[in-house]
């Protein structure tokens, strides 16, 4: 789809960083202590927003992951600080009515940036289409540093492949086919693995295409308690063929009662006690590089659910003890 519009700069707004102060020595918490990103800030967590709506909409979904950064702020300014080292807000990338392909290069080049830093990126959605952006903004990052075919392992906690045909419209249904196609051309492998896949969300063409792909394959029917230790340890199998991971959270994964804020809710989805513990063996791999959250739709939220729950994974990912 064509467009005038533009991505903006990198916008930063520390206002959204309040919450309560304790008395107490060792209280502090995010809001005390998140800084804004300098150009000599020493290696930290960096949070980087997403503002866009237009890969949503190009897929007919219902809009509003454009507030989605700022919402996912809020809720994280309160929680307590556990990290040893430095977090930053690096602001936002706007993308700017339909201008998804100039917002999706926008943020590539700031995620690309931000590795150069040797900074954590952390990327808050906005619709899925974040993940070609965070994922090219990878790319940029390990093709500059001169690494010919890095096999970057993409993990995707998601109820959708978003394998769609990007021939006729990018939106946020195609970023991986997107991905796929983009490794074919560098000729680089592409290894992904999408868990929590509601098989009633995704056609049988989107399975064939996952199978053709080598895609590993979680259903959201196969996460039990009883089930987890065995998709952890094939979560290893995958991670150990990879050099770098990129993890990207799909909100929509998560049950409608916990996650009414999305694009599309889960009818059944997969419950962050269950997800919890392979998003802390993704992070404790060593490998991962950058991680995104995406679909937080603020108009949609219940009593901020949502918002908390995205609030939640990334305060785990940011643990650093």
């Amino acid at each position: 789809m064509a467009s005038n519009s533009q991505a903006t700069a990198p916008e930063l707004d520390m206002s959204l960083w309040t919450g309560r102060t304790d008395p107490e020595p060792n209280s502090e918490r995010w809001h005390q202590k998140i800084q804004p990103l300098s150009p000599t800030a020493a290696p930290g967590c960096a949070l980087l927003g997403f503002e866009s709506d237009a890969g949503v909409a190009r897929n007919q979904g219902r809009i509003g992951a454009a507030q989605g950064p700022s919402a996912l702020r809020k809720a994280l300014a309160p929680l307590a600080w556990h990290r040893t080292g430095p977090a930053y807000d690096a602001g936002n990338v706007r993308c700017e009515g339909d201008a998804l392909e100039t917002a999706q290069q926008a943020l590539a080049d700031r995620v690309a940036a931000l590795l150069k830093a040797e900074h954590f990126p952390v990327v808050l959605g906005g619709g899925h289409e974040v993940a070609y952006g965070s994922w090219l903004g990878l790319a940029q990052h390990l093709a500059d540093n001169g690494e010919k075919a890095p096999r970057i392992g993409i993990i995707n906690f998601d109820a959708h492949f978003d394998l769609r045909d990007p021939t006729h419209v990018r939106s946020s249904g195609t970023p991986f086919t997107q991905i796929a196609d983009e490794c074919a051309k560098r000729g680089w492998p592409f290894r992904y693995a999408c868990l929590g896949v509601s098989r009633a969300a995704n056609t049988r063409a989107l399975f064939s295409r996952a199978a053709e792909l080598g895609v590993m394959v979680r259903e959201d029917r196969d996460f039990q308690p009883a089930q987890l230790e065995c998709i952890r340890r094939d979560l290893e199998r995958f991670m150990v063929r990879c050099d770098h991971l990129y993890l990207t959270i799909d909100l929509d994964v998560l049950p409608a009662g916990d996650a009414p804020g999305v694009s599309a809710p889960a009818a059944r989805g997969v419950s962050l006690a269950l997800l919890e513990p392979l998003i802390e063996t993704i992070r404790d791999s060593g490998k991962l590089r950058l991680a995104d959250l995406a679909e937080l739709n603020p108009d949609h939220d219940i009593d901020s659910r949502t918002a908390r729950a995205a609030a939640r994974i990334v305060f785990q990912l940011a643990l650093d003890t």
